[in-house]
């Protein structure tokens, strides 16, 4: 199976340039996409032209403003958030098989503290509900713009951003405490410590043609999942957002 996730920063606009086009010929099994910023009756005609059986979608109540999507080739049961009070349309949990395949847009918290101590609730409550999916004995797959930075080789300016949110110390050891959960970093483990491999940039100073950035998209994977990858990889020729694509291969 192959599995992509990206943050469109807006379906809508996405869809006008055209930067979807690229899915009638990759036709993979699944894309999970974040920040959609459109409520189902705002949903692009052409979204429901492209090679997928099934759409889901959890927009977000207020009206133009964060939202998931997830577009997909095989037959899951899908529900919104259970562990959180998601009015802001970050989650999507697809279950397959033995399988629990998450789409998510995580919070940002560079607004203010407020925000920042809402993100790392989520992380919070989140991790709590992963314990309890791992001791029924499911595998589990997590996709989406995780908005941190784990270690000083995924963004280019470690030091400069050390007390900025998406690389605090204790949004990193969030991730500390995934992988200690035995959750991969599919991208490490295909790549290992390659460096120079972002999926974010600012729109300012030119950041993407300098490749100024920040790796903040993911696809983590349960223990038992480890063996099945494949590949793991990063689109970054796939313009139209501040983010790129990332996606895996895996043996299902």
């Amino acid at each position: 199976m192959r599995l992509i996730s990206w943050n469109v920063n807006g379906l809508r606009a996405i869809c006008d340039k055209g930067a979807l086009e690229w899915l009638r010929e990759e036709r993979p099994d699944f894309i999970g996409l974040q920040e959609i910023k459109a409520s189902e009756d705002k949903i692009p005609k052409v979204i429901y032209e492209y090679p997928f059986k099934h759409l889901h979608t959890n927009p977000a109540k207020r009206a133009g403003y964060s939202g998931v999507m997830s577009l997909c080739n095989f037959d899951c049961e899908t529900k919104k958030c259970e562990f959180f009070d998601d009015d802001e349309g970050r989650v999507l949990e697809h279950s397959f098989g033995q399988i629990v395949l998450f789409n998510i847009y995580f919070p940002n918290g560079q607004k203010d503290e407020e925000r920042l101590s809402f993100k790392m609730k989520f992380y919070a409550d989140f991790l709590d509900y992963l314990k309890g999916l791992l001791k029924r004995g499911k595998d589990i797959i997590i996709c989406g713009d995780v908005n941190t930075a784990h270690r000083e080789i995924d963004l280019t300016h470690p030091k400069a951003n050390a007390n900025t949110s998406g690389f605090l110390a204790i949004e990193r050891a969030w991730i500390d405490d995934l992988l200690g959960l035995g959750f991969v970093d599919t991208f490490r483990k295909i790549h290992g410590d390659v460096g120079e491999k972002y999926s974010w940039w600012s729109y300012r100073m030119r950041a993407r043609e300098k490749n100024v950035g920040w790796r903040i998209d993911y696809f983590f994977i349960s223990k038992g999942l480890e063996k099945r990858l494949k590949d793991a990889f990063i689109y970054e020729h796939i313009l139209g957002s501040d983010h790129a694509p990332v996606g895996i291969e895996l043996e299902i």
